[in-house]
């Protein structure tokens, strides 16, 4: 009897452990599953963040691009002391600029006046860039619309010199990476 007794112990004791076994196996394979979906998921973020990384140092790069190429227009456009000065400004900013005929032939007119005299070598008219401040936003995945409050000092013979204030207004396409329209404004 006593050995009928020890018997159906230990057969309890075995049945326990293979269960116990069991599940503890079974949560393991669980526990396996929730590693591999974290990890996978640890690997998804990964990839995201980069993606919004490379997004956002494409944009401030393009962002950056926009506001510098307005500044160096501004600074080509408004720097003048003699006619000659005054016809090499397109030249300088050229490569930057893609603008339609009719705005290029507003924006660096000749110069001279009705008797094809120079006007700013008669005038003894000059020009100094000073200072700008730029800013831009987003307008659609191609275009970025740039603003400058640019300062410049402009004179005349006989004239002192006065500080004017201009505000720029460009548009800069990201796939040409150049300013493709220009609107100044004179701000009193």
């Amino acid at each position: 009897m006593k050995n009928k007794v020890l018997l159906s112990i230990m057969g309890l004791l075995l049945v326990s452990l293979g269960i116990t076994m069991s599940i503890t196996n079974h949560k393991r394979a669980q526990i396996a599953d929730v590693r591999k979906e974290v990890s996978q998921v640890a690997k998804k973020q990964k990839h995201v963040t980069t993606q919004i990384d490379n997004l956002q140092t494409t944009y401030n790069a393009n962002d950056a691009t926009a506001k510098s190429k307005l500044l160096e227009f501004a600074k080509a456009y408004y720097t003048f002391s003699s006619q000659a000065d005054y016809d090499k400004r397109f030249s300088k900013v050229a490569g930057i600029l893609s603008l339609s005929k009719d705005q290029q032939n507003s924006l660096f007119d000749s110069g001279l006046d009705d008797t094809d005299g120079s006007r700013i070598d008669n005038l003894g008219l000059t020009s100094e860039y000073r200072t700008a401040t730029g800013y831009t936003s987003d307008l659609d995945n191609q275009t970025i619309e740039s603003l400058a409050t640019v300062i410049v000092e402009t004179s005349g013979t006989g004239q002192k010199a006065i500080n004017q204030t201009v505000l720029l207004h460009g548009w800069f396409d990201i796939k040409t990476q150049k300013l493709t329209s220009i609107k100044i404004n004179q701000i009193q």
